[in-house]
């Protein structure tokens, strides 16, 4: 498989500076959903904010730590979504270091009722892992501003991905945590990803004009708007795909995500599907296609 971002190549504990007063670190964590691992943003000079601490890794908790100035302090910590690659190390760093970790709210947070109904029925999410004991000391609504002594974050509440994701904004410039990513389109695994919220939080991102996206993963997004707009395109592709294959006869989203996902490896294949699975439930929910029988990953569907 052709290698996104080949230029991409941070050592993880070794703190890169992207502009001044912010370091991104990157975390011991690569996997072919991680891609080379998690990037953990500290942002500030004395005051220091930590965006996405990431997984619970001693040597990356080590890592943060030493990455502080002779002086500097970590003042808060932001959690933009409840993943296992993003947010367990929080409760250790505000444990060593007294500052609040803050979020939009827990991994059920900001759930849309179709989604919560999903929950209930007994569909579980798939694909990074929820951590599901995640609970912010803070929860930060859409639109909250968070001071330090020199930087300003926004907080925007962007669900998608994990319906308590958020992105986060600072001088023009976005964390946009996994909702938007250069190397790869973003999972969405119901219940936890839901892609009409994808699409509704791409439309909203899309109305400002941003300077740069910094994602949970990956190298910076220099083209915001065009990135954005290839996301949104990819996914009403995927949908037509579907659509077309289940012309053809009923399908369960494994069969179509075989038979739509051909170059994918063998090992991506279950987040395919998750992919597929959130395009179905998507598709059901408008009345464009129905599950023969509970809606569930193993169902069968078909077109109306």
């Amino acid at each position: 498989m052709t290698d996104p971002q080949p230029e991409f190549r941070p050592r993880p504990g070794q703190p890169d500076p992207l502009a001044p007063g912010l370091r991104r670190l990157l975390a011991p964590n690569p996997s072919p959903m991680t891609f080379r691992g998690t990037n953990t943003y500290l942002l500030g000079r004395r005051a220091v904010a930590v965006i996405d601490p990431g997984p619970l890794s001693e040597p990356h908790l080590e890592a943060i730590l030493a990455a502080l100035e002779p002086g500097a302090r970590i003042s808060h910590i932001f959690v933009t979504h409840a993943h296992l690659d993003h947010s367990p190390l929080a409760r250790p760093l505000a444990e060593a270091t007294g500052a609040p970790v803050l979020a939009f709210g827990g991994p059920q947070t900001g759930r849309s009722p179709a989604m919560e109904a999903l929950a209930a029925s007994g569909l579980a999410g798939g694909g990074e892992g929820v951590d599901a004991g995640f609970a912010p000391d803070e929860t930060l609504p859409d639109g909250a501003v968070t001071t330090g002594p020199d930087w300003q974050i926004t907080a925007h509440h962007t669900p998608g991905h994990f319906g308590n994701h958020l992105s986060l904004e600072w001088q023009g410039q976005l964390f946009s945590g996994d909702l938007v990513m250069g190397w790869a389109s973003s999972l969405v695994s119901p219940p936890d990803g839901d892609v009409s919220a994808f699409m509704a939080s791409l439309d909203r991102l899309g109305r400002r004009r941003w300077s740069r996206f910094l994602p949970g993963h990956g190298a910076p997004v220099e083209d915001p708007a065009a990135r954005m707009a290839e996301l949104a395109s990819h996914r009403r592709a995927r949908e037509q795909a579907i659509l077309a294959a289940l012309t053809e006869g009923t399908a369960t989203a494994a069969g179509l995500a075989a038979r739509i996902y051909t170059d994918t490896p063998p090992a991506l294949l279950p987040a395919a599907t998750r992919n597929v699975l959130a395009h179905l439930v998507d598709l059901s929910q408008r009345g464009v296609i129905q599950p023969l029988g509970p809606l569930a990953e193993t169902a069968r569907f078909q077109r109306l």
